[in-house]
């Protein structure tokens, strides 16, 4: 028998990322699907897993929201997530849990089961490399010119997220 002759490849662990807002219908899901795309494009399928979550669970199994599937649809994202409510074992699962506001912020911290996991949450805005925005604002109550905006911002910050995940030391 030659060495190493049942030696199997390890599977490497996923990037695992949860994208959170309030609902888990607009900002969420579209940046979920925003970076899966852009995780395609980069042929990084195989190395991450990406998820969304609201800190309200009032629209858990329901799909995006309409005018956020429309505009996301106008830039060739797909969103066909269900929403779901976000739980301290999700924030213990994930290695990156990225909270679209202050607010959403402070919630996720509050649930993350040790302080280790409360590291791992982050703001999506601080990842903006092209606006200036302290968060991403809940277009719910916009009209369509807040989800232009909402998807600009995700689009840029999902660039920049990715940038810093793959290549750390340019951070």
């Amino acid at each position: 028998m030659r060495k190493n002759e049942y030696h199997t490849p390890r599977e490497e662990k996923k990037i695992s990322i949860l994208f959170v807002c309030l609902g888990n219908i607009c900002r969420s899901p579209a940046a979920e699907g925003i970076m899966q795309h852009l995780v395609k494009q980069r042929g990084l399928e195989a190395r991450y897993h990406i998820d969304s979550a609201g800190t309200y669970g009032g629209h858990a199994g329901d799909l995006p929201d309409r005018r956020m599937r429309a505009a996301a649809a106008r830039r060739g994202y797909l969103l066909e997530h269900r929403a779901q409510r976000v739980t301290s074992d999700m924030v213990g699962e994930y290695d990156y849990i990225v909270a679209m506001d202050d607010h959403n912020y402070y919630d996720l911290c509050e649930i993350a089961p040790t302080p280790e996991d409360e590291k791992k949450v982050c703001r999506m805005a601080d990842y903006c490399r092209h606006y200036t925005a302290s968060h991403v604002p809940d277009p719910y109550y916009e009209g369509a010119d807040g989800f232009e905006y909402v998807l600009n911002l995700l689009e840029d910050a999902c660039e920049g997220l990715l940038d810093a995940i793959e290549n750390p030391q340019h951070d």
